[in-house]
């Protein structure tokens, strides 16, 4: 039987609970970490033994796959402050470039044709991997739509690395949606907020995957 690789989801705010969430409910076991250690070891507790808690720097040693459950612009001190121990790690990137725009909803914090995904890729420490997955949905999308039926919705990702691509999919489909690459991460800014394959775009809704297909 195959083994699943160790998924760490670093950081509990709504995107992160969402993300380990789903994998507990499909019986994948995570590791959580966050800067607030009770925080994390109090998530762990309420997860039927499926999730451990650790501190950022075991969990980071411990897993495969690193799932930074963080605010974009805190990507780069998350690189420099962890950057020896990430070689060899998988990082999904599921950041969104938005802010308040003090009107009710969001604007874009970075160039209009820059995507965070390029940005990240950018100063991902020497040895590591990026892939763009998970931001494609809100939180509570990603929390509440996790295997619906009769038609699982997709999760849209993006990735330079065709060798990892088996492994994200894999923790894609154990959150418990369809996985559909739409390309390198140079094409990271459709799958984030405004762009043509997320939910706050052009898309509008979740889709099943003959949906999403229609849109590539």
């Amino acid at each position: 039987m195959e083994t699943l690789k160790k998924v760490a989801v670093i950081g509990l705010g709504n995107i992160g609970k969402a993300i380990a969430g789903d994998l507990i409910n499909n019986s994948h076991e995570v590791i959580v970490a966050s800067r607030n250690n009770e925080e994390s070891a109090d998530f762990a507790q309420q997860s039927n033994g499926l999730a451990q808690s650790m501190d950022i720097a075991q969990a980071i040693n411990t897993a495969d796959i690193i799932i930074p459950a963080i605010w974009f612009g805190a990507f780069k001190d998350f690189f420099n402050d962890h950057g020896d121990i990430l070689k060899g790690k998988t990082i999904i990137d599921v950041s969104n470039p938005i802010a308040p725009d003090g009107n009710g909803g969001f604007k874009k914090i970075i160039g209009e044709k820059e995507s965070a995904g390029e940005l990240n890729r950018a100063v991902l420490p020497q040895g590591a991997k990026l892939v763009k997955a998970f931001g494609t949905l809100g939180a509570e999308s990603l929390a509440g739509a996790s295997n619906r039926n009769p038609e699982k919705v997709v999760l849209f990702y993006a990735s330079d690395d065709a060798a990892i691509d088996k492994d994200v999919e894999d923790v894609i489909k154990n959150a418990g949606f369809d996985p559909l690459k739409v390309g390198g991460i140079d094409q990271s800014i459709r799958i984030e907020v405004f762009g043509d394959l997320h939910e706050f775009g052009a898309l509008g809704k979740t889709v099943s995957l003959a949906e999403a297909q229609s849109k590539l």
